[in-house]
C-alpha cells in the first residue's frame, strides 16, 4: 500500500489548496482540508459520501470534480482498482483535466491491464503530445507484455509469518549472518490506538524476527527499546556493525502536510535508543526517506523531491564520514521523471531500486543497477515474477540468490506484505564415457576441465569409464582425459548463456599405446596413394592429438586387402602411409615422430568387439587372412575386404 511507506511518499502539504471549495459545501470544503493535509484514506470517505449525494443533472460538473479526486486519493493509497473506476467516472462526466485520463492509464497499467493501459495512453497523448511520462508507460506496458511471457527462474512465495491484516514492508537483514530480519508493518499489534488520517490503519512500527538454532524464523515481536512510538517509524537500514539503525520517520504537525525525515538510533545489546533526527541538509521543505547505507558504511543512499532531481522523488547519496559537500543525485541514468525509491546496496557495484519511470509491469517495479567499467549504470528489470503488476519494492538479500522484499499483488485493498524469492542454482552438467577404440571402458581415467572464468576440475572416471562435471553458463571449457597406457584426448566447448539448466554429453576415445589404432575415415583413390578430401577431419583431429601428446612417436601403418600381388600391395601401402605422414607433417607435426610403413596384406585385422557390433556375421577374435574369407559369401567376403583395408597408427615411444 502506498501510504504507509509515507516515509519516502513525501505528502505534499496543501498541494491543493487552490482547489478548497467551501463555498459549494461544507463537507465538500472538509474533503478538500482533508486531501490537502494528506489525509488521503479520510479524504476518499468524505469525498464518497459527497458523491452519492450529487444526483441532480445540473450538479454532473461538480460530481465529476469530486470523482477525480477521489480517484486521486484511492491513486496515493494505491487502490489501482477503485481509482481506475473513479478516474472514469470523471471522465464520463466531462471532467475538463486531461490528467484524468492519464492517472486512467496509470491505474489500468497497475491492474495489469495492458492493452487497455496502451490506449489510454495514446488517448491522451493525442490530446497532450510528447508526455514522457504517457510515453514511458506505453514502452512499460509492451515491456510487461514481453516479461510476463518470459519469467525469470526466481521463486517467490507469500513470506506468512511476517505478514499481518495490515501492510508489511521493506524487509532488511541486520548483520551478515542473515539471522535477524527487521521490517515495517501497521499491524493491530503496532504502538498507540489511533488510526492514522492517511491510510485509515495503525501507524507503522518497526518489528523484528530471528532464526532458532533450528533455521526457522520466529513470530515477529515489536523492536525492544525506544526506537517505536505513536508515530510512523519505519523504512530500515543498519550501518555495516549493526549498532546503528537508520530510518524514515513521519513529521506530522497541525494542519499540515505530512512528510518524513531520517533519523538514527543506537543499539545498546538488544534495544534501540531513542531516534535522533540525521540532518542531510537546511532544506526543510524537502522530504528524505528510504535510507539505505552502503555496504562499506561510507555512503547513505536515500530518497528525495529536493530541488535538482530529475522529476518526482530522485535516488541521492551523502558521504557518511564527510557530508559537507558529498551531497550527489545518481544521475539520469538511475533517475527519471517518475519516481525512484527504496535504493539497496548489495556491493560496492550492484544497488537494487524501485522506480515508476523506467519501463516496467507496473506501479513500482524492482530494478537492478550495476556499475560499468566507465563508472556509469546499467539497468535492468529484475522481470516476472519478482515485479507484478503492483508495487514492487524494498528488496534485501540474504545468502546467494535469495532473500525477501514487498509487494501489495494480489491485495484488493492495496495493503503490502512481504514475500520470500530464491533463485535456484542451474544445473548445468557434462558427462560421459572414457573409451578405447574398440569401445571398450577405460577405468581410472584423469579427466580435467578449466574454464575460462577460472575454474579448474578433476574427476577419475568410474570402472565403467563414466564422468560428471556440474558447470557454469556461459563458459567456454578446455577438457583433458588420459590414463595409464592411453594417449591423451581433448575436447573444447562452450556452455549455453540461456537461464535453464542443461545437460552436455562428450566421450573420450582414447588411443591405447599396446596395440595399434586404427583411423577411421581415412579415404585414397581407387588403386593410388592420393587422399581423398573426405579424409580431411580425421587427419586434422590425428594432427591435434598428436599435438596433444608432444612426447609420442608413432609407425604410421597402412594395410590392403587380399587382392593383387604381395609385392603390389606393399608398395601401394607405403605409398598411401607417406601420404599420411607428409599430411601431418603440413599440419605442423614433427617428421621425426613419424615412421610410415606399409603392410599390404601382411596382418589380417582381428574382428573386435566393436567390428563384431557392426558387422554381426562376424564374431569376435575372428582372424580375417585369405583363408578365412574364402570361406565366406561374396557380400561378406567384399565387407572382410573392406576390414582389411586401413590405416592405423602404433605407439613407438613416449619419450620423444
Amino acid at each position: 500500500m502506498h501510504i504507509p511507506r509515507f516515509y519516502s511518499l513525501f505528502l505534499p502539504a496543501l498541494m491543493l489548496a487552490a482547489l478548497l471549495t467551501g463555498c459549494r459545501g461544507a463537507k465538500l470544503s472538509e474533503a478538500d482540508a482533508q486531501y490537502a493535509r494528506g489525509e488521503y484514506y479520510d479524504a476518499s470517505t468524505t469525498y464518497r459520501k459527497v458523491y452519492n449525494k450529487l444526483t441532480k443533472r445540473e450538479e454532473r460538473p461538480l460530481r465529476g470534480e469530486v470523482a477525480f479526486k477521489m480517484g486521486e486519493c484511492y491513486r496515493r493509497l494505491n487502490m489501482s482498482a477503485r481509482a481506475s473506476a473513479a478516474f472514469q467516472n470523471a471522465l464520463r462526466y466531462n471532467y475538463p483535466d486531461s490528467m484524468a485520463l492519464f492517472y486512467l492509464a496509470q491505474a489500468q497499467h497497475a491492474e495489469g491491464k495492458y492493452a487497455q493501459a496502451i490506449k489510454s495512453y495514446e488517448e491522451f497523448l493525442a490530446k497532450k503530445p510528447k508526455f514522457r511520462l504517457a510515453e514511458d508507460g506505453i514502452r512499460g506496458c509492451r515491456t510487461a507484455l514481453r516479461l510476463r511471457e518470459n519469467p525469470t527462474r526466481y521463486i517467490v512465495r507469500n513470506a506468512k509469518l511476517f505478514n499481518s491484516r495490515r501492510a508489511d514492508f521493506c524487509p532488511q537483514f541486520l548483520g551478515a549472518d542473515f539471522d535477524q530480519l527487521f521490517f515495517t508493518s501497521s499491524t493491530e499489534k503496532a504502538t498507540g490506538t489511533k488510526k492514522s488520517e492517511i491510510t485509515g490503519t495503525k501507524q507503522c512500527d518497526v518489528f523484528f524476527s530471528k532464526l532458532d538454532e533450528a533455521g526457522n524464523w520466529q513470530r515477529p515481536e515489536p523492536v525492544e527499546g525506544e526506537l517505536n512510538t505513536e508515530f510512523d517509524e519505519g523504512v530500515t537500514s543498519f550501518s555495516p556493525d549493526g549498532t546503528t539503525m537508520y530510518l524514515a520517520r513521519a513529521r506530522r504537525e497541525p494542519n499540515s502536510g505530512t512528510s518524513v525525515e531520517i533519523y538514527t538510533s543506537q543499539r545498546s545489546e538488544a534495544k534501540w535508543s531513542a531516534p535522533v533526527k540525521y540532518e542531510i541538509t537546511a532544506d526543510t521543505l524537502s522530504a528524505y526517506g528510504d535510507p539505505a547505507v552502503s555496504a562499506d558504511g561510507t555512503y547513505l543512499y536515500f530518497s528525495s523531491d529536493m530541488p535538482g532531481g530529475y522529476g518526482g522523488k530522485d535516488i541521492w547519496r551523502i558521504n557518511l564520514k564527510e557530508r559537507v559537500g558529498t551531497l550527489e543525485n545518481l544521475g539520469d541514468v538511475i533517475n527519471t521523471a517518475g519516481d525512484e525509491r527504496f535504493p539497496y546496496i548489495r556491493t560496492d557495484s550492484i544497488m537494487y531500486f524501485s522506480s515508476t519511470g523506467h519501463p516496467g509491469l507496473g506501479g513500482l517495479d524492482i530494478f537492478k543497477a550495476t556499475k560499468t567499467p566507465s563508472g556509469g549504470w546499467n539497468v535492468e528489470n529484475m522481470g516476472v515474477p519478482i515485479n507484478s503488476a503492483g508495487d514492487d519494492f524494498g528488496i534485501t538479500f540474504g545468502r546467494g540468490e535469495s532473500g525477501f522484499f514487498s509487494s501489495n499483488r494480489n491485495d484488493a485493498r492495496g495493503y503490502d506484505h512481504i514475500y520470500s524469492f530464491v533463485k535456484p542454482d542451474l544445473k548445468i552438467t557434462i558427462s560421459g564415457y572414457v573409451l578405447d577404440k574398440d569401445e571398450e571402458p577405460v577405468p581410472n581415467a584423469v579427466i580435467r576441465i578449466v574454464g575460462n572464468d577460472g575454474s579448474n576440475q578433476k574427476a577419475v572416471g568410474k570402472d565403467d569409464g563414466t564422468f560428471q562435471f556440474n558447470l557454469q553458463r556461459g563458459v567456454k571449457y578446455v577438457m583433458m582425459a588420459g590414463a595409464k597406457g592411453y594417449l591423451n584426448g581433448k575436447q573444447e566447448f562452450e556452455s549455453d548463456t540461456l537461464e535453464q539448466d542443461a545437460e552436455y554429453g562428450v566421450d573420450f576415445i582414447l588411443a591405447a599405446m599396446h596395440k595399434p589404432q586404427v583411423v577411421e575415415n581415412i579415404f585414397y583413390d581407387f588403386d593410388k596413394a592420393t587422399l581423398r578430401p573426405e579424409s580431411k577431419k580425421a587427419l586434422d583431429e590425428m594432427a591435434q592429438m598428436l599435438k596433444d601428446n608432444p612426447n609420442v612417436a608413432i609407425e604410421m601403418a597402412s594395410h590392403t586387402d587380399r587382392k593383387g600381388s604381395d609385392k603390389y600391395n606393399e608398395g601401394l601401402s607405403q605409398r598411401r602411409a607417406q601420404s599420411v605422414v607428409d599430411y601431418l607433417v603440413a599440419a605442423g607435426v614433427e617428421r621425426e615422430r613419424l615412421q610410415p610403413h606399409g603392410y599390404g596384406e601382411s596382418r589380417p585385422k582381428t574382428v573386435t568387439k566393436r567390428i563384431a557390433r557392426l558387422y554381426p556375421q562376424f564374431k569376435e577374435g575372428d582372424v580375417l587372412n585369405e583363408d578365412f574369407i574364402n570361406t565366406l559369401s561374396p557380400e561378406d567376403q567384399q565387407a572382410a575386404d573392406q576390414i582389411n583395408r586401413r590405416t592405423e597408427f602404433q605407439v613407438l615411444t613416449v619419450e620423444f
